[in-house]
């Protein structure tokens, strides 16, 4: 498996999946509330972001547009991210 596959698993799998666990949480959240904090709807946003920018570059993946390189760094970034989260 290359760092390609292994970047699009990571997506589709993990990082997705929290984000809609994380963007569903906060909808709860301010459900409750009955209202939105100005900090809610900022790491909405931010999430909903970080969402669409995931299914980019999935997409940028299946159209075999993504070089080798920018996927190896975005892997190895990722990698870091979910390490420094756990």
């Amino acid at each position: 498996m290359n760092d390609i596959q292994k970047l699009q698993n990571l997506l589709e799998n993990e990082l997705l999946p929290d984000l809609e666990v994380a963007i569903d949480d906060l909808f709860e959240a301010i459900d409750k509330a009955k209202n939105a904090s100005k900090e809610q709807k900022d790491e909405l946003e931010e999430l909903r972001d970080m969402r669409t920018e995931c299914f980019a570059i999935i997409e940028e993946i299946k159209r075999d547009e993504l070089p080798l390189e920018e996927a190896t760094e975005l892997l190895e970034e990722l990698v870091d991210l979910k390490t420094e989260e756990q």
